[in-house]
């Protein structure tokens, strides 16, 4: 019984969220895509913004990003702002600092948010019975993040390529995120090294829950320690602010920071940045985007 209200409410969810209306963009066009009959999580809508001039002749990095309802069209965001990503993407790609690229925006579900984005190879280094508290009450009973993964690399990214005159290759494949959709992008590109070229993680919630603690940032590092990939085929862009949420992260982003270092990546391969003054909300992010994204998608 419990597993058909789930499936009615996540049913009601997507309905809800299809019938939203389109983005409004300046530049580019949106198209969101029929939804996906995933074997791994709850269908949910997934916007792509082509830039002006498209052309199937034509082939074209991707970005795919997290939090897709957040993107591109700030009177529809539920606190009315927005990335404006397609608007940093068009002045760059015109200014010669990045290729042609489109965007795909995956929209996040909603209350299972922290479930699809928490890292679940994260856990096995958090102590119980912490581990299990946290499962039942942030994860929502069970962590999703690597569904969602295979969700993005087996069934979006390959729909996604079908459907646009795409660069499907590593070096033309890349993520970016903020907060929760900072430690599921870095996790991405460390669990899927083969198809993703590099990784944008703005505003890290390293902490992983709502106060500062040492046991899930401390799983974070081990994991990372482990499983970053290989510098020479990867970029990394990090950063934070220093206000509201942001102000956690400074102690955590600087041991990571040295993670990245014994690693063996360079300032050509990665970037750590702090952002005095700013806070945690998409205004700030979309400030940041004429420097992300000429290191992430710039010619290497």
């Amino acid at each position: 019984m419990r597993k058909m209200l789930t499936g009615l409410l996540a049913a009601a969810w997507m309905a809800a969220a299809m019938a939203q209306p389109l983005p409004e963009v300046a530049v580019g066009r949106i198209e969101r895509l029929p939804p996906i009959a995933s074997t791994f999580v709850d269908a949910r809508p997934v916007d792509v913004w082509l830039p002006a001039g498209y052309s199937p002749a034509r082939r074209y990095d991707v970005l795919y990003m997290h939090d897709g309802q957040m993107l591109f069209d700030a009177s529809k965001s539920w606190n009315h702002q927005a990335w404006d990503v397609h608007l940093a993407v068009d002045r760059l790609v015109k200014a010669g600092r990045i290729p042609d690229t489109i965007v795909v925006g995956v929209w996040n579900n909603d209350k299972l948010r922290h479930s699809e984005y928490f890292p679940e190879k994260f856990l096995p280094f958090v102590p119980e019975p912490l581990r299990q508290t946290f499962i039942d009450k942030a994860l929502q009973g069970r962590p999703r993040a690597d569904a969602y993964l295979r969700y993005v690399v087996q069934e979006l990214k390959p729909a996604i390529d079908a459907r646009y005159a795409t660069r499907p290759g590593r070096e033309h494949t890349f993520l970016m995120g903020s907060s929760m959709g900072g430690l599921i992008s870095i996790y991405a590109l460390s669990e899927y090294p083969q198809v993703f070229g590099g990784a944008a993680c703005l505003s890290t919630h390293w902490v992983g829950n709502s106060e500062p603690n040492a046991a899930l940032p401390l799983a974070a590092f081990n994991y990372l320690q482990a499983q970053l990939p290989d510098p020479a085929t990867h970029r990394l862009y990090m950063d934070h602010g220093t206000a509201d949420l942001d102000a956690l992260y400074a102690p955590y982003q600087v041991f990571v920071d040295q993670i990245v270092r014994d690693r063996g990546y360079t300032a050509a391969q990665s970037r750590s940045r702090v952002f005095e003054g700013q806070g945690h909300n998409e205004r700030a992010w979309a400030a940041r985007l004429d420097e992300v994204l000429p290191f992430l998608l710039g010619p290497r």
